[in-house]
């Protein structure tokens, strides 16, 4: 098994989704999967700029814009898994938007009509079956998540795919903050481990397991007083 793993972040492997991923992707290596990780933020990826739809109409599966989403392609088409990362912005950093949007050439140019929807299919050469979702914030609420989570839950649905699920770090900042006890730390970094090692060895990562990521390690009201101090 082969996954895709697009970190978003500006911060590539100094950030803090650089932080939550690295145990993620180690549980799916021990699980047995092939991770091939790239930075939007290395890659020239232009923004989508074909208002005639070329690789839908005119050349179907080919981008018109030659720039590294070139060499990336051939990595997507073989993986079995893409694994989107980003931190939360309004809603996405501008690179990893950009990459989202150059997708598109990916996608089979046949259109059906689904649930009140209408719906594309990756095409036949793109081997991805799932999607998840790796992200992280600095606000306290899971729900600062909610645009994300439902563009990557969009994208799945687009492409006829199955969307695996996602990790996420509220107010990400305190799990690498020295006040935060070592024990929550460790138990947090375990879980992201084992969420990796679900999703490839089982197909979904487990409700208990995403919770554990994702649980409070400061109260609001102390988030709120630290950040406005």
């Amino acid at each position: 098994m082969k996954a895709a793993v697009i970190n978003g972040s500006p911060g590539m492997e100094k950030g803090n989704t650089a932080f939550v991923l690295e145990p993620f992707l180690e549980g799916m290596k021990d699980a047995g999967c092939e991770v091939e990780l790239f930075y939007a933020s290395a890659l020239n990826i232009k923004p989508c700029s074909c208002s005639i739809m070329y690789c839908w109409y005119k050349n179907p599966g080919e981008c018109i814009i030659k720039d590294d989403m070139v060499k990336l392609y051939p990595a997507l088409r073989g993986a079995d898994i893409l694994v989107l990362a980003t931190p939360v912005y309004i809603p996405l950093p501008g690179e990893m938007q950009n990459l989202i949007n150059r997708l598109c050439p990916l996608l089979d140019p046949v259109l059906k009509f689904q649930e009140a929807r209408t719906r594309a299919k990756f095409r036949e050469n793109v081997n991805i079956t799932k999607i998840a979702l790796v992200s992280t914030s600095g606000w306290w609420e899971l729900g600062n998540f909610d645009v994300v989570v439902h563009i990557v839950e969009e994208l799945a649905k687009n492409a006829n795919v199955k969307f695996a699920g996602a990790v996420l770090r509220p107010h990400v900042h305190f799990l690498r903050h020295k006040a935060t006890p070592n024990a929550d730390r460790k138990e947090i970094l375990e879980a992201l481990k084992k969420a990796g090692s679900e999703l490839v060895s089982e197909d979904k990562m487990h409700k208990k397991t995403l919770e554990l990521i994702s649980h409070p390690l400061i109260s609001k009201e102390k988030i709120l007083q630290i950040y406005n101090s």
